[in-house]
């Protein structure tokens, strides 16, 4: 079960599961924690995992005033803190991606590696007509489903589309007992079309594995080398064959890699990552 923890004053809800060295699984946008439910489920064997909600998504109330990548970068940090997680393998799907680039940078120490699923460094021009497509798009769409089946268009692999996955998703994301507002979604948007850090991504020390969708319409394999050239040593793999969402679509092939990587770390750093305290 879940529950609310105060991160330095700011109230997050907090899924965690399994021992071991820590993990930190951070959302992207209007995902609550339970996204990475395959992760969760899948590694909760060798990991101490943690995932959360995201100011304004799921649980985690929407605060006044404007939202930014750095402030939620700051309450990853101080998630990490009030849980005890001294130092974690931290994970970022999309534009959790770049919350996790800007607390590799602004707290390296609490992170012993970095997995970078879906993500950039500054958003292109295509990426900005997008955003600004989904801002007015969860306020004129016909109801919830219409935007959710829009939304899923950049998000899934027409297999998943032709398959009955979206499907499901779609149902799943109805029947949550939480949704995220227009106000919430559009607040986040406006903070994550904001995010740029291409010409400090040299300063990450941390290991990093860049990995983009083969057919990602959102974050292109293009924008996710561009991120991995520029952090010293990171590793880029491209997933044949798959979207935006591939820790969802296809989590056995995102664990395998991942969970290999996070093993390569912690051979290179003579043991496993830091424990909880």
């Amino acid at each position: 079960m879940g529950r609310t923890v105060d991160a330095d004053g700011v109230e997050l809800w907090v899924e965690q599961r399994g021992e071991g060295p820590g993990v930190l699984l951070v959302a992207g946008l209007g995902d609550p924690a339970e996204a990475w439910q395959a992760q969760l489920d899948g590694f909760a064997d060798r990991y101490r995992l943690t995932a959360f909600d995201n100011r304004g998504a799921g649980r985690s109330p929407l605060p006044d005033g404007p939202l930014s990548v750095a402030g939620m970068a700051d309450d990853a940090a101080a998630l990490l803190r009030a849980l005890r997680v001294p130092a974690a393998h931290v994970a970022g799907f999309s534009d959790g991606s770049f919350i996790a680039q800007e607390l590799a940078l602004r707290r390296p120490g609490l992170v012993c590696s970095l997995v970078l699923m879906s993500t950039m460094a500054r958003p292109d021009p295509y990426f900005r007509t997008m955003t600004r497509f989904w801002n007015w798009m969860v306020e004129r769409a016909p109801d919830e489903r219409a935007v959710l089946e829009a939304f899923y268009l950049w998000v899934y692999t027409p297999r998943a589309h032709a398959d009955g996955m979206v499907d499901r998703f779609v149902d799943e994301t109805l029947a949550f007992e939480h949704p995220q507002s227009a106000e919430a979604f559009q607040r986040q948007l406006a903070a994550f079309a904001g995010h740029d850090t291409l010409d400090r991504l040299g300063g990450i020390s941390a290991p990093a594995l860049v990995l983009a969708g083969e057919l990602d319409l959102a974050t292109p394999p293009r924008l996710g080398r561009m991120v991995a050239d520029r952090i010293p040593g990171a590793v880029f793999e491209v997933l044949p064959g798959e979207a935006h969402q591939p820790f969802q679509e296809v989590p056995e092939v995102f664990n395998a890699r991942v969970g290999a990587f996070w093993r390569d770390v912690e051979a290179r750093d003579g043991g496993p990552a830091a424990r909880p305290g």
